[in-house]
């Protein structure tokens, strides 16, 4: 079976590249805006210049089965174009839905989008889990594309019989990851003070190995076609026993001091920085119970089996 993968070269791209390129039943068309080098063997390149409403898919898709999405245009911290839906929506949603229809005109079956938790929303009550038939409420405009993707490509596969699967990951951690948990994975390094131990919220995450697996089990499965699901690593950890974990993991017990989580999000709330305060302190959790029910699934991988792996690519890292 030929699969193409767009977004080849981003952080969960990369691995399930490399997941993909292992399995001796299918051929793998990897799609990037860059010129490739060192693809495992057999691996067909495809560059693509821009994911846009006029693209060009035609090439790329031929004798293509199964079409797995991850390329984006991303959450972007401090935004600075004029209209960031207006940006968001060109690649998110209508990129999406130009590659989808070409997928349907070259004969594609299922098409498997990397969607976002961002679709549900920012944050959930204690003991109030989103899942997979929560009702949608995006707060920003990463979310709203996302969601509006989701959209049309369920009406496309009403449409034309196309095979939509849509999984919705909250935050994902693994070797190479960036952005937050990276700045963490630094600061629990230099043995620096952090007043998170007085932090009791739950989150769920999900290691990369978690969404890989996932997204891997989705290509052929029966009973994914036409589903939304949603995936973590199966426990959620408050900010402190999150920190307390990573800390293990890299070898240097965190340092946490029992600083109110109400006097956290009140000084954040003075310098601006609510969002930061939000993903540190409020709690987002997620119910898999769908995805393990109805794809027999499991998270291969524990938390702390995920934190060693991501502390071990870190720590490697860090000594080049």
């Amino acid at each position: 079976m030929m699969v193409l993968l767009t977004g080849s070269t981003g952080f969960v791209g990369q691995a399930l590249l490399a997941r993909l390129a292992a399995q001796p039943a299918l051929d793998l068309v990897a799609v990037s805006r860059r010129p490739a080098s060192g693809l495992p063997a057999g691996v067909v390149h495809a560059q693509i210049s821009d994911i846009a409403a006029d693209t060009s898919w035609r090439s790329a898709l031929r004798g293509v089965r199964v079409v797995i999405h991850s390329a984006a245009r991303v959450h972007v911290m401090n935004d600075k174009v004029a209209d960031p839906l207006a940006e968001f929506r060109k690649v998110n949603v209508e990129g999406t839905l130009n590659l989808a229809r070409q997928a349907v005109a070259a004969g594609v079956k299922r098409f498997i989008f990397i969607s976002s938790i961002k679709v549900n929303g920012e944050s959930t009550a204690p003991g109030k889990p989103y899942s997979a038939e929560t009702q949608p409420a995006p707060v920003d405009s990463y979310g709203i594309s996302k969601l509006e993707a989701e959209l049309a490509l369920r009406a496309l596969a009403a449409e034309t019989g196309l095979e939509v699967v849509i999984i919705r990951p909250p935050l994902v951690y693994g070797p190479g990851v960036k952005a937050n948990f990276l700045s963490m994975l630094r600061w629990l390094s230099k043995g620096i003070p952090l007043p998170l131990g007085a932090v009791h919220n739950r989150r769920s995450l999900v290691a990369l190995d978690n969404l890989v697996d996932l997204i891997v089990t989705c290509i052929d499965h029966p009973v994914a076609a036409n589903q939304t699901f949603l995936v973590s690593d199966g426990e959620d950890l408050s900010a402190s026993e999150l920190l307390r974990r990573m800390g293990t993991a890299l070898g240097k017990p965190a340092r946490l001091l029992p600083i109110p989580s109400g006097f956290l999000e009140t000084c954040a709330a003075m310098l601006g920085k609510q969002a930061l305060s939000q993903r540190l302190c409020g709690s987002l959790q997620v119910d898999i119970s769908k995805t393990r029910e109805l794809l027999g699934w499991t998270p291969p991988l524990s938390v702390d089996d995920g934190l060693r792996k991501t502390a071990k690519h870190f720590l490697e890292q860090s000594t080049k």
